[in-house]
């Protein structure tokens, strides 16, 4: 069966007067029909770069992008288009994602009729059904933007990308800048749309528990490239690349009795620009050795794939990485549970 959405050793580098910023660099994956596939790492990794990539707002350097089996980086204009159609993406900032001068009513008919989807009346009733969707209300559609909260305005950007009723949604950090009680509302909304339209979600986030709580799997990504993929539970579970796990290391603990118990990720993340040969991780990593300094990792195969040379000798994590790791989870995940309840007892 054919994947949704298959990427293989995509980059994009940016010249440079002293060589070229390698944003991504041989970058592979694949994403499948009704499946949340989310991208973590740090900032300037190139997690949305990849996002961009994927959807050809910005074009390639290397590589092969296949929707539905078909390649993407070949596409004429008006095919492109039509692929358009099908892939949608949710902005990081809902505010400069929208056009001020245009009602919110018009910013969602908008995509409709550019694509030529129904009549006038089909596109305003259209509207309407997908700002109840998202919990606005009619009257909404004749305000502006600046008129509404930012959660509100994430919701129209959901709303917006709905309207062309896509396969694929790509999520870049949809609820990085709102508050924890906003993004509990956000995150539920999109895993009861996706229930709904069988959507399939590229989710990029820094938030590992918004993660844990939103994704079917997830791909780390560091400097550039995938060094982990794997179920999300797996992943959280039994995290092999010493990258991920500092990342998971990194969730904040509430109690401060408890804190302390893992050593944080030292050093500076390298240059783009110059990155460092072998596995791009070993300036940072404990268990490096000289292997990792002169050589590239492979990924290893299957549904837990790695690019470690270590990621098979590597110490267990210990008990209280497990707690920390589970505590932090748990909490802000109990948060998301008592706003999704409220809201259905609301609805």
């Amino acid at each position: 069966m054919t994947h949704l959405l298959e990427v293989v050793d995509i980059a994009k580098h940016y010249p440079s007067g002293k060589g070229a910023v390698k944003a991504v660099d041989g970058v592979s994956f694949t994403l499948e029909r009704g499946e949340t596939l989310a991208l973590v790492g740090e900032s300037g990794c190139g997690k949305s770069t990849t996002a961009r990539l994927v959807l050809r707002l910005i074009e390639r350097s290397r590589g092969t992008v296949r929707f539905n089996g078909e390649d993407i980086t070949a596409l004429s204009p008006g095919a492109l288009r039509r692929f358009r159609r099908n892939a949608q993406i949710i902005f990081q900032d809902p505010y400069a994602s929208l056009n001020p001068r245009l009602r919110v009513g018009e910013a969602i008919m908008e995509p409709m009729e550019v694509h030529g989807i129904g009549t006038p009346a089909e596109r305003r009733k259209r509207m309407e059904e997908l700002l109840g969707l998202v919990g606005l209300a009619p009257y909404h559609a004749a305000r502006y933007p600046h008129e509404f909260s930012g959660g509100q305005r994430q919701r129209i950007g959901i709303a917006r990308a709905l309207a062309v009723q896509p396969e694929l949604v790509v999520c870049d950090e949809p609820v990085s800048a709102l508050d924890v009680s906003i993004q509990a509302q956000v995150v539920n909304l999109l895993k009861d749309l996706q229930a709904r339209f069988g959507l399939s979600f590229l989710f990029i986030a820094h938030d590992l528990a918004v993660v844990k709580h939103m994704a079917d799997r997830i791909a780390v990504m560091y400097l550039g490239r995938i060094v982990e993929v794997a179920q999300t539970n797996e992943l959280f579970a039994n995290p092999r690349h010493p990258y991920t796990r500092a990342l998971l290391a990194a969730i904040p603990h509430p109690d401060p009795a408890r804190r302390g118990h893992v050593k944080p990720l030292g050093g500076d993340l390298p240059s783009p620009l110059n990155p460092p040969p072998g596995c791009h991780f070993h300036t940072r990593c404990p268990f490096a050795t000289e292997i990792c300094r002169s050589q590239d990792p492979v990924a290893t195969g299957g549904a837990h794939s790695v690019a470690c040379h270590h990621a098979d000798t590597l110490p267990p994590m210990g008990a209280a990485y497990e707690g920390h790791i589970s505590e932090a989870a748990r909490r802000r995940l109990a948060r998301y549970a008592e706003a999704s309840a409220a809201r259905s007892l609301a609805g």
